[in-house]
Formats: structure tokens, C-alpha cells, sequence
């Protein structure tokens, strides 16, 4: 079997690794390298109370979709699951998933970390911090290291 398989979804509820890992690898004796990125709220030393994420429905999606088929037309990946959470999230949780599959270690890791470069920075999500000192009012601006990170496939 070596067909390609694309999973993208956008939403509130937590992802489980392991059983998106599993969906992805399922009878493919033709993988040879499962490459993994999960992204979580960081606390911020106790300063965050949560991250809030809001997103473009539609379009968010369709920007990951173009994403992982750039990342697909690059590298000989088999296998692309991108899952994206949106609402409120608590230090520790889970934001994101990247999972990239191929023959090969080299086309997962690079497949996967393209596909995260270019959702930090392209993917229609905006984010809200929610501090302990109850300041419910800052937004996350876009980091230079992103834009750089990305910067790197071009």
C-alpha cells in the first residue's frame, strides 16, 4: 500500500496522539518513520491562566490544506495529520498536532516542521492571553522567530 493520507481538522475538543498516530500507521508496512510535533499552553511562570484561540472557520482549514499539500508536493511523505484546537485553553493542554509519516526519517522531520513554520505564521488563528493578574485583554502579536523559522523553506 502506498497511498497518501491527509487529515486536517480545526477544533475545540483535545486530541489523543497516540490514537491519531495509530489511524495514520494502520496496516502501512510501507512507513518507515512516524515524525511527531505536539505544541501545548505554556503557564508563562504562572502568569497564564489560559490562551484563548479564535479562529476564521473555513478558511483556517483551507490554509492548513495548503500547507500540507505544499509540504506532500516537496518530500515523499505518505502521511500528513494536522489537528488545531480553538477556545479557551489551560496551561499544559494541547494546542496543535503534526504528524508526518514517510519511508524515510529525514522527509518526516522536515514534512513536520514545515507544516508547523508555516501554521505559526499563516494559519488564520489569533490568540488572547488570560492572566492570572486578571487582564483578559492582551492579544499575541506575531514573533519575529516565526517569520525567520519560516523563512527557512523559502
Amino acid at each position: 500500500m502506498t497511498s497518501q493520507c491527509v487529515t486536517v481538522r480545526v477544533q475545540s475538543e483535545d486530541f489523543d496522539q497516540a490514537v491519531e498516530t495509530a489511524l495514520l500507521t494502520k496496516g502501512r508496512t510501507d512507513i518507515g518513520a512516524v515524525a511527531t510535533f505536539s505544541g501545548l499552553c505554556r503557564g508563562e511562570g504562572e502568569t497564564l491562566t489560559a490562551l484563548e484561540l479564535e479562529h476564521y472557520p473555513g478558511m483556517a482549514e483551507s490554509e492548513i490544506e495548503t500547507v500540507t499539500n505544499e509540504a506532500m508536493k516537496r518530500w515523499p511523505i505518505d502521511g500528513l495529520t494536522v489537528i488545531h484546537r480553538y477556545g479557551k485553553i489551560l496551561p499544559g493542554e494541547q494546542i496543535v498536532l503534526v504528524i508526518a509519516t514517510s519511508k524515510h526519517r529525514d522527509a518526516a522531520f522536515d514534512g513536520a516542521r514545515y507544516v508547523m513554520d508555516f501554521l505559526k505564521t499563516n494559519a488564520p488563528f489569533w490568540k488572547k492571553e488570560h492572566r492570572a493578574d486578571g487582564d483578559d485583554s492582551n492579544w499575541v502579536d506575531a514573533r519575529e522567530e516565526d517569520e525567520q523559522a519560516k523563512a527557512r523553506w523559502e
